[in-house]
Protein backbone atom coordinates (compact mmCIF):
# COMPACT_ATOMS: atom_id res chain seq x y z
CA UNK A 1 0.00 0.00 0.00
CA UNK A 2 1.67 3.61 -0.96
CA UNK A 3 2.84 6.25 1.41
CA UNK A 4 0.58 8.61 2.36
CA UNK A 5 2.60 11.93 1.20
CA UNK A 6 1.34 13.93 4.07
CA UNK A 7 -0.42 13.18 7.06
CA UNK A 8 -4.18 12.30 6.91
CA UNK A 9 -5.75 15.72 7.72
CA UNK A 10 -8.79 14.21 10.32
CA UNK A 11 -7.53 15.45 13.93
CA UNK A 12 -9.96 17.60 15.48
CA UNK A 13 -12.52 17.67 12.72
CA UNK A 14 -13.75 14.75 11.24
CA UNK A 15 -15.51 14.37 7.76
CA UNK A 16 -18.89 14.96 6.81
CA UNK A 17 -20.90 14.02 3.61
CA UNK A 18 -24.76 14.92 3.47
CA UNK A 19 -26.44 12.94 0.29
CA UNK A 20 -29.88 12.26 -1.04
CA UNK A 21 -31.07 8.69 -1.18
CA UNK A 22 -30.24 8.96 -4.91
CA UNK A 23 -26.75 9.79 -3.87
CA UNK A 24 -26.31 13.31 -4.99
CA UNK A 25 -24.69 15.80 -2.84
CA UNK A 26 -26.29 17.83 -0.80
CA UNK A 27 -23.20 19.40 1.86
CA UNK A 28 -19.38 18.19 2.39
CA UNK A 29 -16.97 19.74 4.63
CA UNK A 30 -13.33 20.36 3.83
CA UNK A 31 -11.70 17.35 4.80
CA UNK A 32 -14.09 15.41 2.58
CA UNK A 33 -13.20 17.52 -0.54
CA UNK A 34 -9.50 17.41 0.41
CA UNK A 35 -9.81 13.62 0.36
CA UNK A 36 -11.24 13.23 -3.00
CA UNK A 37 -9.37 16.62 -4.79
CA UNK A 38 -12.21 18.40 -5.02
CA UNK A 39 -15.60 20.30 -3.74
CA UNK A 40 -18.74 18.66 -5.00
CA UNK A 41 -21.49 20.84 -5.99
CA UNK A 42 -24.67 20.37 -4.41
CA UNK A 43 -27.12 18.44 -6.69
CA UNK A 44 -24.17 16.62 -8.35
CA UNK A 45 -23.76 12.69 -8.05
CA UNK A 46 -21.46 12.70 -4.94
CA UNK A 47 -17.99 10.16 -6.24
CA UNK A 48 -17.75 7.45 -4.03
CA UNK A 49 -15.68 5.79 -5.96
CA UNK A 50 -12.96 8.83 -5.53
CA UNK A 51 -13.31 7.84 -1.50
CA UNK A 52 -13.78 4.18 -1.31
CA UNK A 53 -11.84 1.58 -2.81
CA UNK A 54 -13.36 -0.62 -5.05
CA UNK A 55 -13.89 -3.52 -2.66
CA UNK A 56 -15.42 -1.21 -0.15
CA UNK A 57 -18.05 0.13 -2.30
CA UNK A 58 -20.80 -2.58 -2.65
CA UNK A 59 -20.44 -3.05 1.36
CA UNK A 60 -21.17 1.18 1.55
CA UNK A 61 -24.35 1.02 -1.04
CA UNK A 62 -25.61 -1.59 1.20
CA UNK A 63 -25.25 0.78 4.30
CA UNK A 64 -26.78 3.40 3.06
CA UNK A 65 -29.25 1.47 1.07
CA UNK A 66 -30.27 0.05 4.49
CA UNK A 67 -30.20 2.82 6.55
CA UNK A 68 -31.85 4.53 4.15
CA UNK A 69 -35.00 2.13 4.71
CA UNK A 70 -34.84 1.60 8.35
CA UNK A 71 -34.10 5.31 9.67
CA UNK A 72 -31.56 3.40 11.95
CA UNK A 73 -28.13 5.02 12.07
CA UNK A 74 -25.06 2.11 11.24
CA UNK A 75 -22.52 3.23 12.93
CA UNK A 76 -18.54 1.89 13.85
CA UNK A 77 -17.60 0.85 10.37
CA UNK A 78 -14.59 0.67 9.08
CA UNK A 79 -12.90 0.72 5.29
CA UNK A 80 -10.14 1.71 2.98
CA UNK A 81 -10.16 4.97 2.10
CA UNK A 82 -8.67 6.14 -0.88
CA UNK A 83 -6.41 9.58 -0.65
CA UNK A 84 -6.89 11.84 -3.75
CA UNK A 85 -6.12 8.94 -5.80
CA UNK A 86 -2.78 8.09 -4.05
CA UNK A 87 -2.95 5.74 -1.72
CA UNK A 88 -5.47 3.91 0.73
CA UNK A 89 -5.55 3.97 4.80
CA UNK A 90 -8.05 2.16 7.39
CA UNK A 91 -10.76 4.85 8.43
CA UNK A 92 -13.76 4.16 10.51
CA UNK A 93 -16.91 5.76 9.80
CA UNK A 94 -20.76 5.88 10.34
CA UNK A 95 -24.28 6.21 8.13
CA UNK A 96 -26.91 8.27 9.83
CA UNK A 97 -30.22 9.12 8.39
CA UNK A 98 -31.45 12.91 7.71
CA UNK A 99 -35.02 13.51 8.37
CA UNK A 100 -37.63 16.21 7.33
CA UNK A 101 -40.05 17.97 9.36
CA UNK A 102 -42.87 15.41 8.18
CA UNK A 103 -40.46 12.28 9.52
CA UNK A 104 -39.56 11.50 6.19
CA UNK A 105 -35.86 10.04 5.40
CA UNK A 106 -34.32 12.75 2.66
CA UNK A 107 -30.90 11.94 2.90
CA UNK A 108 -28.07 10.50 5.09
CA UNK A 109 -24.97 11.72 6.42
CA UNK A 110 -21.61 9.70 6.14
CA UNK A 111 -19.13 10.56 9.54
CA UNK A 112 -15.72 9.37 8.88
CA UNK A 113 -12.61 9.54 11.39
CA UNK A 114 -9.34 7.97 11.74
CA UNK A 115 -9.48 3.82 12.88
CA UNK A 116 -7.51 4.64 15.82
CA UNK A 117 -10.28 6.76 16.86
CA UNK A 118 -13.78 5.44 18.69
CA UNK A 119 -16.25 6.33 16.08
CA UNK A 120 -18.76 9.12 17.83
CA UNK A 121 -20.58 12.44 16.69
CA UNK A 122 -18.14 14.29 19.51
CA UNK A 123 -17.03 17.01 17.05
CA UNK A 124 -20.32 18.08 15.49
CA UNK A 125 -20.51 21.21 17.26
CA UNK A 126 -17.33 21.93 15.12
CA UNK A 127 -18.89 21.89 11.73
CA UNK A 128 -21.76 24.74 12.54
CA UNK A 129 -22.59 25.13 8.64
CA UNK A 130 -23.52 21.11 8.23
CA UNK A 131 -25.50 21.02 11.28
CA UNK A 132 -27.50 24.25 11.40
CA UNK A 133 -29.25 23.08 7.78
CA UNK A 134 -30.32 20.09 9.42
CA UNK A 135 -33.97 19.86 9.14
CA UNK A 136 -34.69 18.86 12.51
CA UNK A 137 -33.93 20.33 15.94
CA UNK A 138 -30.16 19.13 17.39
CA UNK A 139 -28.53 20.11 20.20
CA UNK A 140 -25.76 18.64 22.43
CA UNK A 141 -24.82 18.24 26.35
CA UNK A 142 -21.99 17.30 28.52
CA UNK A 143 -21.73 15.20 31.14
CA UNK A 144 -22.88 17.85 33.53
CA UNK A 145 -26.13 18.27 31.45
CA UNK A 146 -25.08 21.98 30.28
CA UNK A 147 -25.84 22.41 26.52
CA UNK A 148 -23.71 23.06 24.14
CA UNK A 149 -24.31 23.16 21.10
CA UNK A 150 -28.21 24.40 19.75
CA UNK A 151 -28.57 24.13 15.75
CA UNK A 152 -31.23 26.43 14.13
CA UNK A 153 -33.92 24.16 13.26
CA UNK A 154 -33.72 23.99 17.62
CA UNK A 155 -34.27 27.90 17.22
CA UNK A 156 -36.84 27.92 15.25
CA UNK A 157 -38.86 25.07 17.07
CA UNK A 158 -38.18 26.36 20.84
CA UNK A 159 -37.95 30.12 20.03
CA UNK A 160 -34.32 30.12 21.88
CA UNK A 161 -31.29 31.75 20.24
CA UNK A 162 -28.25 29.43 20.77
CA UNK A 163 -26.50 32.40 22.67
CA UNK A 164 -29.56 32.43 24.67
CA UNK A 165 -29.08 28.32 26.20
CA UNK A 166 -25.17 27.51 25.74
CA UNK A 167 -23.67 26.80 29.50
CA UNK A 168 -27.42 26.16 30.69
CA UNK A 169 -28.94 22.90 32.26
CA UNK A 170 -30.82 21.42 29.18
CA UNK A 171 -33.94 21.38 31.69
CA UNK A 172 -34.31 24.84 32.41
CA UNK A 173 -34.53 25.49 28.92
CA UNK A 174 -36.62 22.44 27.73
CA UNK A 175 -38.73 22.35 31.68
CA UNK A 176 -40.57 18.84 30.07
CA UNK A 177 -42.19 17.37 33.40
CA UNK A 178 -39.82 13.73 33.22
CA UNK A 179 -36.84 15.76 32.85
CA UNK A 180 -33.85 15.08 35.31
CA UNK A 181 -35.21 11.31 35.88
CA UNK A 182 -37.17 9.46 32.83
CA UNK A 183 -36.31 11.67 30.03
CA UNK A 184 -34.31 9.73 27.06
CA UNK A 185 -30.84 11.85 27.51
CA UNK A 186 -31.12 10.69 31.16
CA UNK A 187 -31.34 6.88 30.37
CA UNK A 188 -29.00 7.60 27.21
CA UNK A 189 -26.12 8.96 29.28
CA UNK A 190 -27.17 6.01 32.09
CA UNK A 191 -26.71 3.11 29.71
CA UNK A 192 -25.02 4.38 26.51
CA UNK A 193 -28.23 3.31 24.79
CA UNK A 194 -29.60 5.06 21.61
CA UNK A 195 -33.41 6.07 21.77
CA UNK A 196 -35.51 6.50 18.58
CA UNK A 197 -39.13 8.20 18.44
CA UNK A 198 -39.53 9.73 21.99
CA UNK A 199 -42.38 11.18 22.18
CA UNK A 200 -42.32 14.75 24.39
CA UNK A 201 -44.03 17.28 25.71
CA UNK A 202 -41.92 20.83 26.21
CA UNK A 203 -42.67 24.49 26.84
CA UNK A 204 -40.96 27.06 24.12
CA UNK A 205 -39.25 30.35 24.97
CA UNK A 206 -43.59 31.84 25.14
CA UNK A 207 -44.70 29.53 27.43
CA UNK A 208 -46.41 27.50 24.99
CA UNK A 209 -46.65 23.65 25.18
CA UNK A 210 -45.73 21.33 22.49
CA UNK A 211 -45.06 17.52 21.83
CA UNK A 212 -41.66 16.68 20.08
CA UNK A 213 -40.44 13.58 18.55
CA UNK A 214 -36.58 13.13 19.99
CA UNK A 215 -33.99 10.66 19.09
CA UNK A 216 -30.75 10.80 21.70
CA UNK A 217 -27.11 9.30 21.45
CA UNK A 218 -23.96 9.40 23.39
CA UNK A 219 -21.22 11.41 22.24
CA UNK A 220 -17.78 9.86 22.95
CA UNK A 221 -13.94 11.59 23.00
CA UNK A 222 -11.21 10.64 20.99
CA UNK A 223 -10.49 8.10 23.88
CA UNK A 224 -14.34 6.27 24.07
CA UNK A 225 -15.32 7.86 26.88
CA UNK A 226 -18.39 9.07 27.27
CA UNK A 227 -18.22 13.11 26.79
CA UNK A 228 -21.93 14.29 26.82
CA UNK A 229 -25.26 13.10 24.66
CA UNK A 230 -26.85 14.42 21.41
CA UNK A 231 -30.21 14.55 21.16
CA UNK A 232 -32.52 15.51 17.33
CA UNK A 233 -36.04 16.46 17.44
CA UNK A 234 -39.37 17.42 15.23
CA UNK A 235 -42.69 19.05 16.52
CA UNK A 236 -45.41 16.96 15.95
CA UNK A 237 -48.25 19.44 14.51
CA UNK A 238 -51.96 19.35 14.10
CA UNK A 239 -51.89 15.59 15.40
CA UNK A 240 -55.10 13.55 15.08
CA UNK A 241 -55.07 12.26 18.44
CA UNK A 242 -57.23 8.78 19.17
CA UNK A 243 -60.54 9.08 21.00
CA UNK A 244 -60.93 7.62 24.30
CA UNK A 245 -63.58 5.74 23.71
CA UNK A 246 -66.04 5.03 20.51
CA UNK A 247 -69.60 6.17 21.83
CA UNK A 248 -72.31 3.73 21.14
CA UNK A 249 -74.10 5.66 18.72
CA UNK A 250 -71.05 5.29 16.61
CA UNK A 251 -70.75 1.64 16.52
CA UNK A 252 -72.74 -1.72 16.78
CA UNK A 253 -70.54 -4.74 18.24
CA UNK A 254 -67.60 -4.71 16.13
CA UNK A 255 -69.06 -2.34 13.08
CA UNK A 256 -67.59 1.46 13.43
CA UNK A 257 -69.70 4.62 11.51
CA UNK A 258 -70.58 7.83 12.64
CA UNK A 259 -71.70 8.32 8.49
CA UNK A 260 -75.43 8.83 7.67
CA UNK A 261 -75.55 5.64 5.70
CA UNK A 262 -74.24 3.98 8.77
CA UNK A 263 -76.55 5.47 11.31
CA UNK A 264 -79.10 4.00 9.20
CA UNK A 265 -77.85 1.03 9.55
CA UNK A 266 -77.27 0.80 13.47
CA UNK A 267 -81.21 1.68 13.73
CA UNK A 268 -82.07 -1.16 11.48
CA UNK A 269 -79.88 -3.86 13.12
CA UNK A 270 -81.45 -4.68 16.06
CA UNK A 271 -84.93 -4.65 14.65
CA UNK A 272 -83.43 -7.18 11.50
CA UNK A 273 -81.62 -9.41 14.88
CA UNK A 274 -84.42 -9.68 16.70
CA UNK A 275 -86.57 -11.40 13.89
CA UNK A 276 -85.94 -14.61 12.48
CA UNK A 277 -85.79 -13.25 8.97
CA UNK A 278 -83.34 -14.90 6.29
CA UNK A 279 -81.21 -12.08 5.12
CA UNK A 280 -79.13 -11.29 2.00
CA UNK A 281 -76.32 -8.44 2.73
CA UNK A 282 -74.89 -7.10 -0.22
CA UNK A 283 -71.56 -5.32 -0.77
CA UNK A 284 -68.40 -5.18 -1.77
CA UNK A 285 -65.37 -7.20 -0.79
CA UNK A 286 -63.79 -5.57 2.31
CA UNK A 287 -67.14 -4.25 3.40
CA UNK A 288 -67.89 -5.77 6.22
CA UNK A 289 -70.59 -7.85 5.59
CA UNK A 290 -69.10 -11.31 7.61
CA UNK A 291 -69.26 -8.77 10.70
CA UNK A 292 -72.49 -7.72 10.12
CA UNK A 293 -74.14 -11.21 9.75
CA UNK A 294 -72.07 -12.06 13.24
CA UNK A 295 -73.56 -8.95 14.95
CA UNK A 296 -77.06 -9.81 13.87
CA UNK A 297 -76.84 -13.33 15.17
CA UNK A 298 -75.19 -12.34 18.25
CA UNK A 299 -78.50 -10.23 19.11
CA UNK A 300 -80.94 -12.33 18.12
CA UNK A 301 -82.55 -14.99 19.85
CA UNK A 302 -80.24 -17.44 18.43
CA UNK A 303 -77.39 -16.13 20.33
CA UNK A 304 -76.81 -19.28 22.33
CA UNK A 305 -76.56 -21.35 19.42
CA UNK A 306 -73.92 -21.73 16.72
CA UNK A 307 -72.73 -19.88 14.48
CA UNK A 308 -71.51 -21.43 11.28
CA UNK A 309 -70.04 -19.69 8.30
CA UNK A 310 -69.49 -21.21 4.94
CA UNK A 311 -67.72 -19.51 1.77
CA UNK A 312 -69.48 -20.73 -1.25
CA UNK A 313 -66.74 -19.71 -3.37
CA UNK A 314 -63.87 -21.79 -1.17
CA UNK A 315 -65.13 -25.07 -2.57
CA UNK A 316 -65.03 -26.94 -5.49
CA UNK A 317 -68.31 -27.53 -6.81
CA UNK A 318 -68.19 -31.26 -6.25
CA UNK A 319 -67.23 -30.93 -2.47
CA UNK A 320 -69.36 -27.84 -1.62
CA UNK A 321 -72.89 -29.86 -1.78
CA UNK A 322 -71.28 -32.03 0.48
CA UNK A 323 -69.51 -29.20 2.57
CA UNK A 324 -73.37 -28.09 3.13
CA UNK A 325 -75.21 -31.06 3.26
CA UNK A 326 -72.74 -33.75 4.97
CA UNK A 327 -72.85 -36.92 3.22
CA UNK A 328 -72.91 -40.63 4.31
CA UNK A 329 -70.38 -43.35 4.66
CA UNK A 330 -69.12 -44.39 1.35
CA UNK A 331 -71.54 -41.73 -0.58
CA UNK A 332 -68.53 -41.65 -3.13
CA UNK A 333 -65.10 -42.79 -3.50
CA UNK A 334 -63.11 -41.59 -0.03
CA UNK A 335 -66.09 -41.04 1.71
CA UNK A 336 -65.03 -43.32 4.53
CA UNK A 337 -67.21 -42.15 7.58
CA UNK A 338 -70.16 -40.34 8.24
CA UNK A 339 -69.56 -36.32 7.49
CA UNK A 340 -72.18 -33.70 9.41
CA UNK A 341 -72.60 -30.80 6.77
CA UNK A 342 -73.13 -27.04 7.41
CA UNK A 343 -76.66 -27.16 7.92
CA UNK A 344 -76.31 -29.35 10.30
CA UNK A 345 -73.63 -28.16 12.51
CA UNK A 346 -75.45 -24.91 12.99
CA UNK A 347 -78.58 -26.32 14.18
CA UNK A 348 -80.94 -23.72 15.96
CA UNK A 349 -78.11 -21.08 15.34
CA UNK A 350 -77.38 -18.94 12.65
CA UNK A 351 -75.60 -20.65 9.00
CA UNK A 352 -73.70 -17.59 6.60
CA UNK A 353 -73.69 -18.57 3.30
CA UNK A 354 -70.70 -15.67 2.00
CA UNK A 355 -69.89 -15.38 -1.46
CA UNK A 356 -73.67 -16.99 -2.22
CA UNK A 357 -73.26 -15.37 -5.57
CA UNK A 358 -70.72 -17.65 -6.94
CA UNK A 359 -73.26 -20.88 -6.56
CA UNK A 360 -73.60 -23.00 -9.75
CA UNK A 361 -77.42 -22.83 -10.90
CA UNK A 362 -77.84 -27.21 -9.93
CA UNK A 363 -76.82 -26.04 -6.59
CA UNK A 364 -78.93 -22.42 -5.83
CA UNK A 365 -81.93 -25.42 -7.20
CA UNK A 366 -80.66 -27.43 -4.45
CA UNK A 367 -80.13 -24.77 -1.79
CA UNK A 368 -84.12 -23.56 -2.79
CA UNK A 369 -85.65 -26.91 -1.64
CA UNK A 370 -83.68 -26.76 1.74
CA UNK A 371 -85.51 -23.27 2.20
CA UNK A 372 -88.85 -24.22 0.91
CA UNK A 373 -88.95 -27.61 2.81
CA UNK A 374 -86.95 -26.74 5.40
CA UNK A 375 -84.94 -29.90 5.57
CA UNK A 376 -82.34 -31.65 3.47
CA UNK A 377 -80.49 -34.86 2.97
CA UNK A 378 -77.16 -36.10 3.14
CA UNK A 379 -74.95 -36.75 -0.15
CA UNK A 380 -75.68 -40.58 -0.43
CA UNK A 381 -78.60 -40.87 2.32
CA UNK A 382 -82.08 -41.26 1.93
CA UNK A 383 -83.35 -39.88 5.45
CA UNK A 384 -84.28 -36.17 5.63
CA UNK A 385 -82.60 -34.21 8.26
CA UNK A 386 -84.57 -31.26 9.77
CA UNK A 387 -82.96 -27.79 9.02
CA UNK A 388 -83.13 -25.14 12.28
CA UNK A 389 -80.63 -22.83 11.21
CA UNK A 390 -81.41 -19.10 9.72
CA UNK A 391 -79.76 -18.22 6.94
CA UNK A 392 -78.04 -15.08 6.46
CA UNK A 393 -76.15 -14.79 3.12
CA UNK A 394 -73.58 -12.63 1.23
CA UNK A 395 -72.58 -11.23 -1.85
CA UNK A 396 -70.40 -9.32 -3.68
CA UNK A 397 -72.03 -9.82 -7.03
CA UNK A 398 -74.55 -7.80 -8.67
CA UNK A 399 -77.24 -10.48 -8.21
CA UNK A 400 -79.92 -8.84 -10.15
CA UNK A 401 -77.42 -8.77 -12.91
CA UNK A 402 -76.87 -12.02 -12.84
CA UNK A 403 -80.39 -12.90 -12.84
CA UNK A 404 -80.81 -10.78 -15.93
CA UNK A 405 -77.76 -12.78 -17.23
CA UNK A 406 -79.17 -16.06 -16.51
CA UNK A 407 -76.19 -17.08 -14.18
CA UNK A 408 -78.75 -16.81 -10.79
CA UNK A 409 -81.92 -18.13 -10.05
CA UNK A 410 -84.57 -15.63 -9.25
CA UNK A 411 -86.66 -17.77 -6.90
CA UNK A 412 -83.82 -18.53 -5.24
CA UNK A 413 -82.68 -14.85 -4.75
CA UNK A 414 -86.43 -13.58 -3.22
CA UNK A 415 -86.19 -16.62 -1.39
CA UNK A 416 -82.82 -15.69 -0.14
CA UNK A 417 -83.71 -11.84 0.61
CA UNK A 418 -86.35 -11.61 2.91
CA UNK A 419 -84.44 -8.96 4.50
CA UNK A 420 -81.73 -7.11 2.40
CA UNK A 421 -78.98 -4.66 3.21
CA UNK A 422 -76.23 -3.13 1.24
CA UNK A 423 -73.15 -2.20 3.00
CA UNK A 424 -71.16 1.62 1.50
CA UNK A 425 -68.08 1.29 0.25
CA UNK A 426 -65.68 3.28 2.49
CA UNK A 427 -65.34 6.32 -0.80
CA UNK A 428 -68.81 6.97 -0.11
CA UNK A 429 -68.33 7.42 3.77
CA UNK A 430 -65.11 8.68 4.10
CA UNK A 431 -66.22 10.58 7.72
CA UNK A 432 -65.95 7.37 9.13
CA UNK A 433 -62.11 7.16 8.00
CA UNK A 434 -61.26 8.50 11.35
CA UNK A 435 -63.37 6.39 13.59
CA UNK A 436 -61.89 3.13 12.01
CA UNK A 437 -58.63 4.50 12.22
CA UNK A 438 -58.81 4.96 15.90
CA UNK A 439 -60.80 1.41 16.17
CA UNK A 440 -57.87 -0.41 14.20
CA UNK A 441 -55.21 1.52 16.81
CA UNK A 442 -56.76 0.40 19.63
CA UNK A 443 -57.08 -3.19 18.53
CA UNK A 444 -53.58 -3.49 16.73
CA UNK A 445 -51.99 -2.08 20.06
CA UNK A 446 -53.18 -5.10 22.23
CA UNK A 447 -51.79 -7.44 19.20
CA UNK A 448 -48.19 -5.51 19.06
CA UNK A 449 -47.88 -4.23 22.65
CA UNK A 450 -47.54 -1.09 21.73
CA UNK A 451 -48.84 2.77 22.44
CA UNK A 452 -49.51 4.05 19.06
CA UNK A 453 -51.79 7.34 19.85
CA UNK A 454 -52.60 9.06 16.37
CA UNK A 455 -51.70 9.60 12.62
CA UNK A 456 -49.94 12.50 11.09
CA UNK A 457 -52.07 14.77 9.28
CA UNK A 458 -50.79 14.02 6.33
CA UNK A 459 -51.53 10.29 6.45
CA UNK A 460 -55.11 11.21 7.69
CA UNK A 461 -55.45 13.60 4.51
CA UNK A 462 -54.33 10.26 2.29
CA UNK A 463 -56.67 8.01 3.47
CA UNK A 464 -59.47 11.14 2.84
CA UNK A 465 -58.55 10.94 -1.13
CA UNK A 466 -57.50 7.47 -1.70
CA UNK A 467 -60.54 5.23 -2.93
CA UNK A 468 -59.73 1.96 -1.33
CA UNK A 469 -60.47 -0.53 -3.47
CA UNK A 470 -60.33 -2.87 -0.82
CA UNK A 471 -61.93 -1.15 1.61
CA UNK A 472 -62.07 -1.27 5.46
CA UNK A 473 -60.19 -4.23 4.90
CA UNK A 474 -57.59 -2.29 3.12
CA UNK A 475 -57.69 0.39 5.48
CA UNK A 476 -57.10 -2.09 8.70
CA UNK A 477 -53.92 -3.86 6.07
CA UNK A 478 -52.13 -0.40 5.91
CA UNK A 479 -52.67 0.51 9.53
CA UNK A 480 -51.12 -2.78 10.24
CA UNK A 481 -48.57 -2.39 8.01
CA UNK A 482 -47.82 0.79 9.57
CA UNK A 483 -47.50 -1.02 12.88
CA UNK A 484 -44.86 -3.03 12.01
CA UNK A 485 -42.51 -0.24 11.23
CA UNK A 486 -43.90 2.72 13.40
CA UNK A 487 -41.15 3.46 15.44
CA UNK A 488 -43.08 6.43 17.77
CA UNK A 489 -46.30 7.11 18.79
CA UNK A 490 -47.09 8.73 15.64
CA UNK A 491 -47.62 6.71 12.26
CA UNK A 492 -45.97 8.56 9.09
CA UNK A 493 -46.64 7.99 5.78
CA UNK A 494 -42.69 6.81 5.56
CA UNK A 495 -44.85 3.76 7.74
CA UNK A 496 -47.35 3.29 4.90
CA UNK A 497 -47.41 0.50 2.29
CA UNK A 498 -44.72 1.53 -0.12
CA UNK A 499 -47.12 1.74 -3.17
CA UNK A 500 -45.23 2.78 -6.49
CA UNK A 501 -48.14 3.59 -8.13
CA UNK A 502 -49.41 5.92 -5.33
CA UNK A 503 -48.89 9.65 -7.22
CA UNK A 504 -48.17 11.94 -4.42
CA UNK A 505 -47.55 15.54 -5.39
CA UNK A 506 -45.83 17.53 -2.77
CA UNK A 507 -46.31 20.19 -4.43
CA UNK A 508 -50.30 20.22 -4.58
CA UNK A 509 -50.42 18.02 -1.66
CA UNK A 510 -52.69 15.81 -3.67
CA UNK A 511 -52.69 12.25 -3.47
CA UNK A 512 -54.44 10.51 -6.48
CA UNK A 513 -55.62 6.86 -6.48
CA UNK A 514 -53.05 4.09 -7.43
CA UNK A 515 -52.75 3.54 -11.33
CA UNK A 516 -52.03 0.14 -11.91
CA UNK A 517 -50.14 -0.62 -14.71
CA UNK A 518 -51.67 -4.64 -16.07
CA UNK A 519 -48.54 -6.23 -17.90
CA UNK A 520 -48.18 -10.13 -18.45
CA UNK A 521 -46.56 -10.56 -15.37
CA UNK A 522 -48.45 -12.25 -12.38
CA UNK A 523 -50.93 -9.47 -10.85
CA UNK A 524 -50.25 -8.69 -7.07
CA UNK A 525 -53.01 -7.44 -4.59
CA UNK A 526 -53.35 -4.20 -5.29
CA UNK A 527 -53.44 -4.87 -8.98
CA UNK A 528 -56.07 -7.51 -8.42
CA UNK A 529 -58.04 -4.92 -5.87
CA UNK A 530 -58.11 -1.69 -8.34
CA UNK A 531 -58.83 -4.16 -11.45
CA UNK A 532 -62.08 -5.26 -9.49
CA UNK A 533 -62.90 -1.74 -8.30
CA UNK A 534 -62.73 -0.21 -12.34
CA UNK A 535 -64.95 -3.56 -12.99
CA UNK A 536 -67.44 -2.74 -10.08
CA UNK A 537 -66.62 -6.00 -9.10
CA UNK A 538 -67.21 -8.09 -12.50
CA UNK A 539 -64.81 -11.33 -12.38
CA UNK A 540 -64.64 -11.69 -15.85
CA UNK A 541 -64.23 -7.94 -16.71
CA UNK A 542 -61.58 -8.18 -13.98
CA UNK A 543 -59.72 -10.77 -15.20
CA UNK A 544 -59.68 -9.21 -18.91
CA UNK A 545 -57.83 -5.75 -17.21
CA UNK A 546 -55.66 -8.54 -15.84
CA UNK A 547 -54.97 -10.54 -18.97
CA UNK A 548 -55.71 -13.57 -17.02
CA UNK A 549 -58.45 -16.19 -16.86
CA UNK A 550 -61.56 -16.51 -14.86
CA UNK A 551 -60.35 -19.52 -13.25
CA UNK A 552 -56.34 -17.85 -12.55
CA UNK A 553 -58.33 -15.01 -11.01
CA UNK A 554 -60.51 -17.26 -8.78
CA UNK A 555 -57.83 -18.71 -7.41
CA UNK A 556 -55.68 -15.74 -7.14
CA UNK A 557 -58.72 -14.12 -4.97
CA UNK A 558 -58.91 -17.31 -2.97
CA UNK A 559 -54.74 -17.52 -2.19
CA UNK A 560 -54.55 -13.57 -1.27
CA UNK A 561 -57.91 -13.50 0.71
CA UNK A 562 -59.85 -11.08 -1.09
CA UNK A 563 -63.05 -12.77 -1.64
Amino acid sequence: MPKLKQPYPIQTSDGFVALTPSLLTMSTNHVISWLIGYEPKPGDPFPLDKLFCEKELMEVKSVINHTIKSGQPTTNLKAELLYNDAGEFLCGYSVYPVFNSNRIITGVILCFEKAQKQISLYNLQEHYNLMDELPEGLFTITTSWQISFFNKTAEKITGYKCKEVIGKKCWEVFRSDICKNLCPLHKTLNNARTYINQEIKIFNKDGTRQTILANTSVLKDNFGLISGAVETFIPIQQEIYLLDTVKYHHSFENIIGKSEKMQRLFTMLPDIAESDANVLICGESGTGKDLVAKAIHTHSMRSKGPYVAVNCSAFAESLLESELFGHEKSAFTGADRLKIGRFEMAKAGTLFLDEIGELKPALQVKLLRVLDQREFERVGGTQSVLMEARIISATNKNLPEAIRNKTFREDFYYRLRTVSLTLPPLREKKEDIPLLVTHFIKLLNKKYNKRIRSVDTKVMRFFQQYDFPGNIRELEQMIEHAFVFAKGPVIFLSSLPDFKEFNIAKSEHKITSPKVIFTNKKPDKEAILHALSLSNGNRQKTADLLSVSRTSLWRLIKKLELG
